[in-house]
């Protein structure tokens, strides 16, 4: 298997052949180029900064990390991993839809911010999730946000013990079908909660695509970047 730095340095040459299809191109007097065959216009030096965003995507760098290494706009570089990010969520519920037949394992999962775990007051923040695994692959759902328990628990007198009990699993379980104690879920909920670590106060509504990330980046591990070629490919 082909690693993502073969694929970015050996990959196709755009100024010479069509990105989208391989044919030979045409220079227009823009700076743009021309497919001969499927007609399709590009610039070959933004399309370049893309790939270099895409691959910078799959190794795990910021926005900023990738910006300021390549030398691009902060923003550009922000709107382009956001596009991205939205991007998967159709690949991955493609992918989950094609093999759910196949669907050996499921996990609940409560996940609750490294630097907020010691803060009770941080304890209906948590995001829940329920996690199918099928072959070597994993496919998640957001579940309703706790919120919704945590007057119902004060007005109880139920706070404390619901965060004693909380404490002990930061992230862990409640209705699970496992056939071992390591399997595809325990390996993806490690690989979620180191890549998590990269980051910080993400806002509840945008986690989700933080979620698929990780997801996509496990599911696809060195073929990231020739996956995320592919969708580029598509989207023109």
């Amino acid at each position: 298997m082909k690693s993502e730095h073969s694929s970015i340095e050996n990959g196709p040459n755009i100024s010479e052949e069509c990105f989208y299809c391989g044919s030979a191109l045409n220079r227009l007097g823009d700076g743009r180029v021309q497919c001969k065959k499927c007609r399709k216009r590009y610039a070959p030096g933004k399309l370049k900064r893309q790939l270099a965003l895409a691959h910078a995507f799959c190794r795990d760098q910021s926005a900023k990390e990738a910006a300021e290494r390549l030398g691009v706009n902060y923003l550009t570089a922000l709107n382009f991993y956001q596009r991205l990010r939205q991007r998967l969520l159709g690949v991955l519920e493609s992918d989950y839809e094609a093999a759910r037949d196949r669907v050996s394992q499921y996990e609940k999962t409560l996940y609750l911010d490294h630097n907020k775990r010691r803060d009770k007051r941080h304890i209906f923040e948590a995001q829940n999730f329920l996690t199918f695994a099928y072959g070597e692959r994993v496919y998640n759902i957001l579940m309703p946000s706790l919120e919704r328990y945590k007057q119902p628990l004060i007005d109880d007198g139920l706070y404390e013990q619901y965060w004693e009990e909380f404490s002990r699993f930061f992230i862990f379980h409640r209705i699970a079908k496992l056939e071992s104690r390591e399997n595809t879920i325990e390996a993806f909920r490690r690989y979620f909660d180191h890549f998590m670590k990269n980051y910080r106060g993400i806002k509840r509504e945008n986690f989700i695509y933080y979620l698929k990330e990780a997801e996509f980046k496990f599911n696809y591990g060195e073929e990231c970047f020739e996956k995320l070629m592919e969708l580029m490919r598509r989207s023109r």
